[in-house]
């Protein structure tokens, strides 16, 4: 009665389903309308809705992300029980994992019939990887141990390459439940096997798993050097599509840790293999990931110019699809309309094509969240003469039939990603109750299939949909369990984002940091004008997990580990005289929560919108690096001063406070608070400040009692091809103004400051300082952030191997005197977080922009002056050597004195 009920229904309307393999394409049906139907209208469509044949899809299954099913051509073929395996291995590699297990239980079953335990124990590990795919750990946990139960009896000479796949398996699912140490020892064992049975290929794929293993374990270098032994590995290999396929996986683990010029190699080598053996599945998977690798590089011609050479070279409609898709996006991002509409037809056409699986069920999903972005560009854009014949009531279908197919496969990953995008749609429109309703329905299935990458994103739009309805510790409860979410992934997001990516469309701006600066602002809400504690406490915290978390974006690996000591227990019992404030930008107001030692936390807010304030942070940003911009300057930094200082500034004289500590969000990163004004002041003028990454300090201790011990190295001339940066002559005098101060220095200057003689040069002594008097640059791209030395760059991620060589001895000061912030990068102040993280260094001395060398010299020389008379912290050091050139006729501007930022232990 309900199916007849909803024919009527889209009768009336004049609604006509055009779309091939049964999914509907509605053309007379405006989105709105479709959605104002009542929910159990749609999900009754739901059943209405088919779903495509399923047919063999070629294996082109990548070795990094996911492992082939066990081959058994070497045994003997018993008719049943290997007919049922042939069959479980077809509709795994097609994507089909539910159905696949059942079958390959069944042949577990047959086999055991039979008391072949070498034939069940194979069959096994195949199914513990179906078990894998759909999130069930436990069964595939069981399944894998069985089996290696069974191969510890066998003859191990005899089946090497069953016990190494089984291996393989294991290995794979140690890693997905967050045991990296037990993964990589097990694919050390791999290796061994593989090499004992002299095959390459095996050798090469447990090696590039070890190097995501180490990643998970946080040991970048081990990564990178296992890595290298890849590529020597394929170096003495003969062509052959084993090694086009090592290759491609090779240059994809290499796009992954960031090393983007070392994959695109690779990549290209693995091309010209494919083109040479004419196999153009390998060439149209090879244009791929090269296509990708270009993209993340951020050059979109040439990442559309080889996804548009993946359609035309891959025979595999899947991977045309994918990459028709991330064509789709760029043009999209461009807000290239007319392109956009040449490529949807011809997208909805190859998706008709692709056999179920969740390979196509996610396509189809990424495929309508690409439907509602170029209806929201276009309007927004008034290109309304580009949007004739199309409507985004497609999207709604899309997903609805996503949703059956998932039923179909039985795929609740598929489902909960296909319910969640359906309940955002219902989200738009306002149909609140009904959006809830499939959120929490996808919710209930990506928590049951381990799927954390979906779950959070459901979690996130349960906390909006709740908030909107006005149940707001409802709402709460959900962004805290998004967050938590957020945190258990927090490796997983950063090392395995390339296959998330995949299927699951990611963006760390888009899809992570809105969660943390929504909770934030729902919690401060929640106070109802009156100052709380813990919910200061909260809120603050939340936003130190959010730069902790864009750090682990910026490096693709997580950072920050190791014993800290809080910044509440230093200031109130070590440091009584600084402050700590917490500035925190939100989309309708500027927050600010203050600790005063031995004070409970304060906060006050500004009503005034994040697009407000960034323009202004843009302007003041711009009109520093002027030394004749003096008036421009002081009128915007009075105006930040008064959202940030003002109300507690009386407060604060009141308690003593005479150092304050910044710990800074978003693109208040890029400014020197120095350079605030109150309208007769500068803050240099009244305060010593210092800028801290967290709420926390790495083992903070001062420098007062140390005997100070220095490495000095520069660079007087910029490297071959870098010639935009101008020469430093005057290093000389900046080095010797650190000696003069009475420091003990070792100097590498011009061609002996090279990488390899720096590293040699911190491993043989313990230095306490590093300085560095060379170009850099911070960026908010992990690749754009570097000094230079005699032979290039050194790219940051390169920074813990550099400083930490000592063993446990850790840098105490790095000084980065001639460094600047990426132009036109509102967040390149990230590269400078990122590389005091990465050093590893207490405490970090950096210049945001470029300025006068012989005023650099002078402050360099005060700076050591100051510390080496053991009676100031080295905030306070910092501050009078700013104060120095404050107070010279030629360096008064802020331009000169205010560049100059301290990040980290500030004692």
């Amino acid at each position: 009665m309900l199916m007849a009920k909803t024919t009527r229904i889209f009768g009336a309307n004049s609604v006509k389903v055009k779309r091939q393999k049964q999914l509907g394409h509605w053309h007379k049906t405006t989105l709105a309308q479709l959605l104002r139907l009542p929910l159990y209208f749609l999900i009754a469509l739901l059943c209405i809705l088919g779903s495509p044949v399923l047919a063999k899809v070629p294996d082109s299954i990548n070795s990094l992300s996911h492992l082939q099913i066990n081959s058994l051509t070497s045994l003997p073929v018993v008719t049943d029980p290997s007919s049922l395996l042939q069959q479980g291995k077809i509709l795994y590699n097609s994507g089909n994992f539910a159905k696949a297990v059942e079958v390959l239980e069944q042949a577990v079953q047959a086999y055991k019939q039979q008391g072949e335990s070498l034939k069940i124990a194979a069959t096994l590990s195949n199914l513990s990887l179906a078990y894998q795919q759909l999130g069930l750990w436990s069964q595939a946990e069981q399944a894998i141990a069985e089996s290696l139960n069974l191969l510890k009896g066998q003859d191990k000479n005899q089946n090497l390459q069953i016990l190494a796949q089984s291996l393989d398996i294991q290995g794979r699912l140690q890693l997905k439940m967050g045991q990296g140490e037990a993964a990589l020892a097990t694919w050390q064992q791999t290796e061994e096997i593989y090499r004992q049975a002299d095959n390459q290929s095996g050798v090469v794929r447990s090696l590039i798993n070890q190097a995501q293993a180490w990643r998970t374990q946080g040991f970048y270098p081990r990564a990178i050097k296992t890595l290298d032994r890849v590529s020597q590995t394929l170096k003495s290999q003969p062509d052959s599509i084993e090694k086009t396929v090592s290759l491609r996986s090779l240059g994809d683990a290499l796009l992954v840790v960031g090393d983007l010029e070392k994959s695109r190699q690779r990549l290209e080598e693995s091309l010209m293999i494919a083109q040479h053996l004419q196999s153009n599945a390998d060439i149209g998977a090879s244009l791929f990931s090269l296509g990708n690798n270009a993209r993340q590089n951020q050059d979109k011609a040439k990442a559309i110019a080889y996804y548009e050479q993946t359609v035309a070279a891959s025979p595999s409609p899947l991977i045309k699809i994918q990459a028709q898709l991330n064509h789709l996006s760029l043009l999209i991002e461009d807000q290239r309309w007319k392109e956009v509409y040449t490529l949807l037809p011809l997208i909805e056409l190859g998706l008709n094509q692709l056999p179920l699986s969740r390979a196509s069920i996610y396509a189809h999903v990424n495929y309508s969240q690409s439907l509602a972005k170029v209806k929201t560009g276009v309007l927004q854009a008034s290109s309304q003469h580009y949007y004739s014949g199309f409507s985004t009531k497609d999207s709604a279908v899309l997903l609805a039939s996503a949703i059956q197919q998932s039923r179909t496969l039985g795929d609740k990953r598929a489902e909960a990603y296909a319910l969640k995008s359906l309940g955002g749609l219902y989200e738009e429109t306002g149909q609140l109750p009904e959006a809830q309703d499939l959120t929490r329905q996808g919710l209930a299935l990506a928590q049951s299939s381990n799927a954390p990458e979906i779950t959070y994103t459901l979690e996130w739009q349960l906390g909006r949909l709740l908030r909107a309805q006005k149940d707001i510790n409802g709402a709460i409860a959900a962004y805290d369990a998004a967050v938590e979410t957020i945190q258990s992934l927090r490796k997983d997001l950063v090392v395995n984002k390339d296959v998330v990516n995949q299927d699951v469309q990611f963006n760390f701006r888009d899809s992570v940091e809105p969660i943390y600066r929504e909770s934030v602002e729902l919690l401060l809400k929640s106070q109802e004008g009156k100052s709380d504690q813990k919910i200061l406490e909260k809120a603050r915290r939340r936003i130190e997990a959010l730069q902790l978390a864009e750090l682990d974006d910026f490096f693709r690996e997580a950072c920050l580990q190791g014993k800290k000591v809080a910044l509440d227990q230093v200031v109130d019992k070590d440091n009584p005289t600084a402050a700590i404030l917490y500035p925190i930008i939100l989309k309708k107001e500027l927050q600010v929560i203050v600790k005063i030692p031995k004070q409970p936390l304060q906060s006050y807010t500004t009503e005034i919108s994040d697009t407000e304030v960034e323009k202004l942070l843009i302007k003041l940003r711009k009109n520093l690096v002027n030394p004749t911009a003096i008036k421009a300057v002081q009128n915007e930094a009075h105006q930040l001063y008064n959202w940030l200082l003002q109300p507690i500034e009386a407060k604060l004289q009141k308690s003593g406070v005479d150092t304050l500590v910044f710990v800074l969000d978003g693109p208040l990163r890029n400014l020197p608070m120095a350079a605030l004004y109150d309208g007769k002041q500068y803050l240099v003028e009244k305060y010593a400040v210092a800028l801290s990454v967290g709420l926390q300090l790495l083992d903070p201790k001062p420098l007062v009692k140390q005997h100070l011990r220095a490495l000095t190295a520069g660079l007087t001339q910029p490297p071959p091809g870098f010639s935009k940066f101008a020469p430093l002559l005057a290093i000389k005098s900046e080095f010797n103004g650190i000696t003069k101060a009475g420091i003990s220095t070792t100097s590498l200057l011009d061609g002996d400051f090279k990488k390899k003689n720096l590293e040699s040069e911190i491993g043989a002594a313990p230095f306490n300082i590093v300085h560095l008097a060379t170009h850099g640059q911070f960026s908010s791209r992990l690749e754009d952030t570097f000094i230079l030395d005699f032979d290039g760059q050194i790219n940051v991620k390169d920074f813990d191997t550099l400083f930490r060589s000592q063993g446990k001895t850790i840098v105490e000061l790095l000084v980065l005197s001639a460094c600047e912030t990426a132009a036109g990068d509102n967040r390149a102040a990230l590269g400078l977080a990122g590389a005091a993280v990465r050093a590893g260094a207490r405490s970090t001395i950096a210049s945001l922009w470029q300025i006068d060398d012989e005023s650099t010299a002078m402050f360099v020389s005060a700076f050591y002056q100051e510390l080496k008379s053991g009676k100031i912290t080295k905030a306070e050091a910092v501050h009078q050597a700013q104060l120095r050139l404050f107070n010279h006729p030629n360096y008064k501007a802020p331009s000169f004195w205010s560049a100059y930022v301290l990040i980290g232990n500030w004692l």
